[in-house]
């Protein structure tokens, strides 16, 4: 099971009644497994999705949970790892990690979780905003479920219209707003398909914790045999969306192909809609022709597309390009051909790890290097 922010989302949505709470990271001195922005939901039965550490603070949380869902009152906690003295939880990480406890009610819109599963389901991304009642950051934050509010927004301009006085480009990354937002006012201009979302009042100045969030990640694979079932299976575990087209007959059958969706459609006869906010594809067909077509399908329609890989050697790809009338340089993608990292290996679960690293490591802005170079 992935901990996507969706997951969560469609956890509480499927009970939205329920006892909730949402744990979040909103602090971290040193290192610690998950970083600022980290959110896990608890449910009042003890079941949880998502994660905010490798897994050794989850049954606390969950304990702590209990008693915020008793008493109403959001609350904020510490984990100290640099005591190694202390072996109450053996963290080893060696940081400080804080987190807020907060749980789901009417008093406080159920933190605008039906807000934000809609423009994600939109917009595909937004900003999070979510006051703090962490003492150390905020000090005037109370502790009550309602005072704790929580924003959506979709766009600079629903921002300015609540004259909140920052930026969404300030936060490409989860941060800490200081207390100057939209607090001490009905919050208006959450914009979401151009509806007004309702905000909690909030009075006196408190910080908030911005999170800027996207929909699931998802790749389109451009070929149904058996070396894509891998790749398919990865993508999943990962947590992304994955499109599998092929419109050959004993190819990107259903039951190798469990959780994706299939189109058996040839390329030029895909709708309009299957190629926006489309992060990846993988070219893989086997078929010089096949790929040309998928290729030039690729190069006029998605043009927002990220990553971009087509199998096989060298050689294969300058004829594959050739029959598209295309070149390297054609795309606007980071193109990978031949597809993916030297990692070693030739067998299919060999070849789609190296491809998806590749690919995750793009879509994520990452440097394509061993950990130990770019971490201490």
């Amino acid at each position: 099971m992935s901990h996507h922010i969706e997951d969560l989302l469609n956890a509480w949505s499927a009970a939205p009644q329920d006892d909730w709470v949402l744990a979040v990271v909103t602090h971290v001195e040193g290192s610690a497994y998950r970083k600022v922005g980290a959110m896990m939901l608890i449910h009042g039965m003890g079941k949880s999705v998502g994660l905010v550490s490798g897994g050794c603070l989850e049954a606390d949380l969950r304990r702590r949970a209990q008693k915020v869902i008793q008493t109403g009152q959001a609350a904020s906690v510490c984990y100290d790892a640099t005591d190694e003295a202390d072996a109450s939880y053996q963290l080893g990480c060696g940081g400080l990690v804080h987190l807020m406890l907060v749980p789901l009610c009417v008093a406080n819109h159920y933190l605008n979780f039906q807000a934000l599963k809609a423009a994600l389901a939109s917009q595909g991304r937004c900003h999070y905003q979510l006051d703090l009642v962490d003492a150390s950051l905020s000090p005037s934050a109370a502790g009550s479920s309602d005072s704790v509010g929580a924003q959506v927004w979709t766009s600079q301009q629903a921002l300015d219209d609540a004259k909140a006085g920052w930026q969404l480009s300030d936060f490409p990354r989860p941060g800490i707003l200081p207390g100057q937002s939209v607090l001490g006012q009905s919050v208006q201009g959450l914009s979401v398909q151009g509806q007004s979302v309702p905000g909690e009042s909030v009075q006196g100045e408190s910080a908030s914790l911005v999170v800027p969030l996207r929909e699931r990640h998802r790749i389109a694979i451009f070929g149904g045999g058996l070396d894509a079932q891998p790749v398919c299976q990865i993508a999943q575990q990962l947590g992304w969306r994955v499109d599998v087209v092929d419109r050959r007959t004993s190819y990107a059958r259903e039951y190798d192909f469990v959780g994706a969706n299939i189109i058996k459609l040839p390329v030029n006869e895909l709708p309009k809609k299957f190629w926006t906010r489309l992060d990846g594809a993988i070219v893989m067909q086997h078929n010089l022709e096949l790929d040309a077509q998928a290729l030039a399908a690729i190069h006029q329609h998605a043009q927002q597309l990220s990553y971009l890989a087509l199998l096989g050697p060298g050689h294969r790809r300058d004829r594959v390009l050739a029959l598209a009338g295309l070149d390297a340089a054609s795309f606007n993608a980071y193109f990978s051909a031949p597809a993916g990292l030297a990692l070693g290996g030739e067998l299919p679960s060999s070849i789609a790890l190296s491809i998806l690293s590749e690919c995750h490591g793009v879509l994520h802005g990452a440097k394509r290097v061993a950990l130990k170079e770019v971490m201490a």
